[in-house]
């Protein structure tokens, strides 16, 4: 039967506590939906259907609950702060446990709507009312306490049973299609864990019914630790999980036992956790099948590289007892964390996460060389190649890189060379052992470092030498004194190896070259034309923390040690003046003179010795250009003969590489 008169509705509460906590309680369309279908499931509803209408606007939530009556829509609806349970109604009449508590949540509706219309049908007495937003603020700004909503008596709506809530927003509130379809459907199934007909509850959006097969992760997890019966049930259809192990469900608090119920999974790229520009990594809580708080992830403030592979859903119903005070906060989107309930649950989920992480970096070591070869199969051969103890540190190695957040595979193909490359470096100097120090949080170093020819010479050095070698024979080769000058002079600058091996990482620095040369103007204004011609070029480079001035001479010059120790520490004091206006007076400087010919003096008596003596005193000397090729060649043939296991890995991790080069697409 329908009501013939129109009622009066009155919303009692403090018109200044619903500015606060209504209009903008909630961001977001899911957080508000979750509420109405909150609503519903305490009315007893069997299904929820809720239409959403981007082009009118319009959002439409009918359920077939219990409804309400006028009087119930006075007293428990439009009365901000009912608390349904201590009046008796912890639970609904079907036996439900309620979700709804302070009777605030239904004020989320005025986040996304201008005005809310409510419809309601109960033993046959049907009526509706309309709240406005714009009305609630000039009550607010006129000083009323009360808002009396629009009693509606609209004969054309259809509703048989239960209660149909009509949301329209404005245009500053637009709906979008990216709030609509399938992306709400998988948000308000991440919310809800009490849906389907083991529930008694149908939840639908647009027709589509919501299930828990809409959350869209349970393909992606590879990993899974459970707790409790819903954890089993998440286990059994994770098609594609790995590995599946159950931990303790005991939370201990101060004053009683707990439990919780649920899971906690990790994914195999971190990337699959950004999920159409929402990030899931993370761990909600769930309170009596709905949505608690949407991570408690972040409160451990764990920087380890595992806690971004993590999602998870934990079910701790102890948190809302009915005679026990509202653990949720103002916004019902989190938990107040100074409770002494929350801090159990922290403390047993921290516990849990250290299990976590160790038994996933056991299972990522485990699987990394099978990673690693299905990448890149040609290192099994190298694998292969090792001793069983060698085999155990590879393993170690790659289960490490497997723990890196590396999407790529191409990025991650190129790192495994890398670590080769460290692996055989370390190997050969016998220091396999430094292997241990590296983590996974430090581990992406060796991209880095491994990959550029520097510090690749370290593993392949001896590929390098021969090359090297080779060039030196060939300067062996040349007879003429000339030849032997001309073709250093030029080399020299650009390979300093050939002065001391230890200076293959030797940079050149023109800018201060230049300087140098600007400032020896001066100091070879005193030459005579014959010794401006004599002299046949400068060069400047550093090494490490040294300033290196090399003076090549004429090969058939002939010097005494005064000749030169007067050059060059015109060099030298030129190059001083330079680094003193550079703040960097205090870097050592070494000189040092290419000859073709002995020093005059070297065949006095004493005369070699004094020569050095006199050289050293400003940190210079002088090498010979056939003297400067015996003594790279010697050297480099040493390391050669001692180091043949460096050629036979280089060739190998080179083949690796070049065959993975060729494998790869280009836009991979």
């Amino acid at each position: 039967m329908t009501s013939t008169t129109s009622p009066t509705y009155k919303m009692t509460m403090s018109l200044n506590i619903l500015r606060h906590l209504g209009i903008g309680l909630y961001s977001n369309i899911p957080a508000v939906l979750s509420e109405a279908i909150a609503n519903a499931w305490d009315a007893d509803a069997k299904n929820v259907d809720i239409s959403i209408d981007t082009q009118s606007q319009k959002v439409t939530i009918q359920d077939d609950g219990h409804g309400m009556s006028v009087s119930d829509a006075n007293e428990k609806y439009l009365t901000v702060g009912y608390e349904r349970r201590t009046s008796g109604a912890a639970k609904t009449p079907s036996g439900r446990r309620v979700m709804g508590r302070k009777g605030i949540g239904k004020l989320s509706l005025f986040s996304i709507a201008d005005v809310v219309e409510v419809h309601s049908v109960k033993d046959n007495e049907k009526h509706g009312f309309r709240m406005a937003i714009d009305a609630i603020r000039q009550a607010i700004e006129t000083g009323k306490d009360d808002y009396y909503p629009e009693s509606i008596d609209d004969q054309s709506i259809d509703l048989g049973k239960g209660t149909l809530i009509t949301l329209t927003t404005s245009k500053k509130r637009r709906l979008s299609h990216g709030q609509t379809g399938r992306a709400l459907k998988r948000r308000l199934a991440r919310r809800f864990s009490v849906m389907g007909s083991e529930h008694g509850f149908t939840i639908k959006i647009n027709g589509e019914v919501v299930s828990v097969t809409d959350r869209g992760y349970h393909d992606k997890l590879q990993y899974i630790w459970t707790f409790g019966e819903k954890g089993e049930d998440i286990a059994r259809i994770a098609r594609n999980k790995e590995h599946n192990s159950r931990l303790p469900s005991a939370v201990r608090l101060d004053e009683e036992d707990a439990e919780i119920d649920g899971w906690i999974g990790t994914v195999r790229k971190p990337s699959e956790l950004k999920d159409n520009g929402e990030n899931i990594n993370g761990i909600v809580i769930m309170v009596r099948g709905k949505l608690a708080q949407e991570n408690i992830l972040d409160e451990f403030g764990d920087q380890n590289l595992y806690s971004e592979y993590v999602i998870g859903e934990i079910h701790a119903d102890f948190l809302d007892q009915d005679d026990k005070v509202d653990i949720a906060t103002t916004s019902r989107q989190r938990l107040i964390e100074e409770d002494p309930r929350y801090l159990g649950l922290r403390r047993t989920l921290e516990d849990h996460l250290s299990t976590i992480q160790t038994e996933w970096r056991d299972q990522r070591n485990k699987v990394g060389l099978s990673e690693a070869t299905k990448i890149l199969p040609q290192i099994e051969q190298w694998y292969q190649s090792l001793n069983p103890d060698h085999k155990k540190a590879a393993g170690r190695l790659f289960g490490k890189i497997n723990q890196l957040k590396i999407d790529n595979e191409r990025e991650k193909g190129q790192l495994f060379i890398s670590g080769i490359m460290a692996f055989e470096s370390l190997r050969l100097r016998n220091l396999l052992n430094r292997l241990d120090e590296i983590s996974p949080e430090n581990l992406g170093v060796l991209n880095d470092v491994f990959i550029q020819l520097d510090d690749l010479e370290s593993s392949a050095y001896y590929e390098i030498t021969k090359s090297r070698l080779e060039v030196i024979e060939k300067l062996n080769n040349l007879v003429n004194d000339d030849e032997v000058e001309r073709v250093i002079q030029q080399h020299l600058y650009d390979h300093l190896w050939l002065l001391d091996p230890s200076w293959e990482r030797a940079t050149h620095t023109e800018y201060m070259e230049r300087q140098i040369r600007i400032a020896l103007d001066g100091v070879n204004a005193d030459l005579s034309e014959e010794e401006r011609n004599a002299r046949i070029d400068i060069g400047y480079a550093t090494s490490g923390n040294k300033h290196v001035i090399i003076e090549l001479k004429r090969a058939s010059r002939l010097l005494s040690t005064l000749d030169v120790v007067a050059q060059l520490q015109k060099y030298r004091g030129a190059a001083s003046k330079v680094l003193e206006q550079t703040n960097r007076r205090d870097q050592p400087i070494e000189l040092i003179c290419v000859i073709g010919r002995p020093l005059q003096d070297w065949n006095n008596l004493d005369g070699l010795p004094q020569s050095i003596d006199l050289l050293r005193a400003i940190n210079a000397r002088v090498v010979m250009y056939r003297e400067l090729i015996d003594n790279a060649s010697k050297a480099y043939k040493d390391y050669v003969d001692k180091n043949k296991e460096a050629g036979r890995i280089y060739e190998l991790v080179k083949s690796i590489g070049a065959e993975y080069a060729q494998s790869i697409r280009p836009d991979d």
